[in-house]
């Protein structure tokens, strides 16, 4: 380091700084509010990965107040961005988006009653991904009755085909030993739009209900 190969009050005159200011860098004494500031942020650190890296300053602080009698936002703000805290994965699948997911009609049934008053009236259902490791993820698909807002299936696939969507619904069928007709809601994702899954609906007599494309 150039304070072993130069005298100090060399260094200072050169980088304009305070000889004063330099022994206190070095005395070892540490500000307290520096060392505030180390304290704060190991417990800040401590709450955002327990949190899987979800959460932000707002609630950071509202969690540092049930501890502490006064903290500025400000402060957790600037503390954070001075971290390098490790962010969430936002790694999403690839969605492919098909002709015939833009071209099929089929009547919205549903309407937004969204409050059917007895069971087995509504389902509703849809896809989503679970990330299971870097850029890797398995596809979950779940069905609702909405009179209850209760899951009545669901299974988990490597791929997120056809397959998934009959063998969710099967699962339902086969859990509430459906005996009448139930209308079916979804939006127009390609598994529910596919010939092979509405060809299963209608042998099933489930009557299919779609939301408007782009509306999930």
């Amino acid at each position: 380091m150039l304070r072993h190969e130069h005298s100090v009050v060399t260094l200072c005159r050169v980088l304009k700084v305070n000889r004063s200011t330099y022994y206190k860098r070095f005395s070892g004494k540490i500000a307290p509010r520096i060392a505030e500031n180390q304290q704060l942020g190991t417990i800040i650190l401590e709450i955002y990965t327990t949190s899987k890296k979800r959460i932000g300053p707002a609630k950071v602080r509202r969690m540092l107040l049930r501890d502490l009698a006064f903290l500025c936002i400000g402060r957790v703000y600037r503390l954070m961005s001075t971290m390098n805290s490790p962010k969430m994965s936002t790694v999403k699948p690839v969605f492919k988006t098909t002709k015939s997911q833009v071209s099929l009609k089929r009547p919205n049934y549903l309407k937004q009653a969204f409050n059917p008053p007895t069971p087995d009236q509504v389902w509703t259902s849809d896809f989503s991904y679970i990330p299971i490791w870097e850029k890797s993820f398995v596809y979950l698909c779940v069905i609702l009755d909405l009179f209850s807002r209760k899951v009545i299936a669901w299974t988990v696939s490597k791929k997120i085909d056809t397959a998934l969507a009959i063998t969710i619904i099967e699962k339902a069928i086969q859990t509430r030993k459906l005996k009448t007709s139930v209308l079916f809601h979804t939006d127009q994702g390609s598994q529910y739009t596919s010939f092979e899954f509405r060809q299963y609906l209608e042998d099933h007599s489930i009557v299919q209900s779609l939301s408007k494309p782009g509306y999930p």
